[in-house]
C-alpha cells in the first residue's frame, strides 16, 4: 500500500496517473493549500520543501519520496514498468524527464501564474514565460514527430510527467494553441484516451476552474 499526499495540480496528477497505470494499491490524502496544510509539522516531516506530491511506501519500511520526478522514477523501478530496460533508452527517458521537471513544467506553470492566476498584469513576465513555453512546446513537437511516445514506441514515465502540463493548455485561456503543435496534440489525445490518465486526473477530484485557480493562488503564498 502506498499513501499519496497530493492536490489537484499537474505535479500531483503525474503520480495518480502513474499509480493507476501501474495498478498499485494506494490511498490519497489531500493537502489543502488554502489552509496551508503543506506547512504543518506533520507534512514538513515528509517533505521539508513543503510541496506536493509525496508518497509513503508502506511495503518498503514506510519509505518516503518527494519531488514528482523522483517519485515517478521510484515507482517505475519498484515495478520494473514504464521504464526501458535498455541502458541507452533509459538515459533517453531520464533526459526528457529532467527536461520536463526543469523546463516545461516550471515555464508553463509560471505562464499560468502571470496570465491567469495573478490579478496584476506584468507584461514583461508574461512575454518571458510565453516565449519560453512556446519554445519548449516546439522542442517537444519536434521530438514527437514520427513517434508514438516521447522516446519512441515505448510509453514511459516521461510521457506521464509531461502530460498534465500540456493539459494546462486545454484547461485555461492561455495565449498558446495546442493545434500549433500537431505532434504534441496527437500525442496528447492518444494519452487522454488511456483509462489510467482519464482516472488519474480526477484524483483528488478535479475542482472547477475557479477552484483550481484558488489552489494555484494559495500555492503562491
Amino acid at each position: 500500500m502506498i499513501t499519496l499526499y497530493t492536490d489537484s495540480t499537474p505535479n500531483g496528477f503525474k503520480i495518480s496517473i502513474a499509480l493507476e497505470e501501474l495498478g498499485l494499491d494506494y490511498q490519497t490524502i489531500e493537502i489543502d493549500f488554502s489552509k496551508k496544510e503543506q506547512f504543518t509539522n506533520e507534512f514538513l516531516q515528509l517533505n521539508p520543501n513543503a510541496k506536493i506530491p509525496v508518497i509513503v511506501d508502506h511495503d518498503n519500511d514506510d519509505y518516503c519520496v518527494f519531488e514528482s520526478g523522483a517519485i515517478l522514477q521510484y515507482l517505475a523501478e519498484k515495478t520494473g514498468r514504464l521504464i526501458p530496460t535498455s541502458n541507452k533508452k533509459r538515459l533517453d527517458m531520464m533526459q526528457w524527464l529532467f527536461w520536463q521537471t526543469s523546463g516545461l513544467g516550471p515555464y508553463v506553470g509560471q505562464l499560468l501564474v502571470f496570465t491567469v492566476a495573478l490579478e496584476e498584469e506584468i507584461p514583461t513576465a508574461i512575454e518571458r514565460y510565453l516565449r519560453e513555453s512556446r519554445r519548449l512546446l516546439s522542442v517537444l513537437n519536434h521530438q514527437l514527430e514520427g513517434k508514438e511516445y516521447i522516446i519512441g514506441d515505448e510509453h514511459t514515465i516521461t510521457d506521464i510527467a509531461a502530460f498534465p502540463w500540456v493539459r494546462i493548455l486545454d484547461l485555461y485561456p492561455l495565449p498558446i494553441e495546442l493545434s500549433d503543435y500537431p505532434h504534441v496534440e496527437k500525442w496528447y489525445k492518444k494519452l487522454s484516451s488511456r483509462p489510467a490518465y482519464s482516472k488519474g486526473i480526477t484524483i483528488p477530484p478535479t475542482a472547477e476552474q475557479s477552484e483550481r485557480l484558488k489552489i494555484f493562488r494559495s500555492a503562491l503564498i
